[in-house]
């Protein structure tokens, strides 16, 4: 089910509830309490002021017009947080890791049509990206963009290579690695992150493919354990939800950490 589609609705319907009954139903009740009631009675549908009570539905559309309204602004156009479901993205972020994505670092767009209507700034190699998963547009992705546009990306024998140069990375020999999950600092872009690669599988091979425009190659920092563009292909444009910044909680069973708060890199 779409939230953004149900919240959309909501603040659709309050909102024209609560303006209906401001231009129209408001007036209606006052002429026909007025008519209706001998001078000087008051019945349980009036107020001691003498205004007729507001029906129930008016009631709450005026008291959750605005909040739905503020949350529809800010989830569509300013931040949104989301939840890591799976361990694509280790070492970086980890399962039950809360993210805070940033709605507007690639350009503002319309809720549930994704229609980009202010163009801000594209998408750069390192950034950590959400998108709607182009076999599925109902579900949510986040991996690190490897390549732009006209990139050349090949990926051999656990080794990234973009346009033809092998990308930089460094083993880290520290209590991190044990005898199967290597933990590597990988450089790309000028942009530090550490990754992970599975030294008793072969991992997948990719040969040379070139990113075409409009779209992005999309890799999770668990290499050998990704769901990625190295299996099903390119991210277009019109797919992009934001730009994952900061952790600022992790839940997975038990009390709330919010000692796990940084930003991302």
């Amino acid at each position: 089910m779409d939230f953004s589609l149900l919240l959309v609705v909501a603040v659709f319907v309050t909102g024209t509830i609560w303006l209906l009954d401001i231009v129209v139903l408001r007036r209606r009740r006052r002429a026909s309490a007025g008519g209706s009631r001998p001078p000087g009675e008051v019945t349980h549908d009036t107020a001691a002021s003498g205004a007729p009570k507001e029906p129930w539905y008016v009631d709450y559309s005026r008291a959750f017009f605005p909040v739905l309204l503020v949350v529809l602004v800010l989830r569509s156009f300013v931040i949104e947080p989301f939840q890591i479901p799976s361990r694509s993205m280790e070492p970086t972020l980890d399962v039950g890791d809360f993210i805070a994505v940033s709605k507007f670092s690639y350009g503002l767009r319309l809720p549930v049509i994704n229609t980009k209507i202010l163009d801000i700034g594209e998408p750069e190699r390192g950034d950590i990206m959400v998108f709607r998963f182009p076999g599925d547009p109902s579900v949510n992705y986040i991996k690190r963009v490897i390549g732009v546009p006209g990139d050349r990306i090949r990926y051999q024998d656990k080794q990234l290579y973009i346009n033809g140069q092998p990308v930089r990375k460094e083993l880290l020999d520290d209590n991190s690695v044990n005898d199967t999950q290597a933990l590597y600092r990988e450089y790309l872009k000028g942009v530090e992150h550490h990754i992970f690669n599975n030294l008793d599988a072969p991992g997948p091979q990719m040969s040379e493919v070139t990113v075409p425009p409009g779209h992005y190659f999309m890799m999770g920092d668990n290499r050998d354990d990704s769901n990625d563009s190295r299996y099903w292909g390119f991210v277009p444009e019109e797919n992009i939800v934001g730009r994952a910044f900061g952790v600022w909680m992790h839940w997975n069973g038990g009390l709330p950490d919010f000692t796990k708060a940084r930003l991302l890199h």
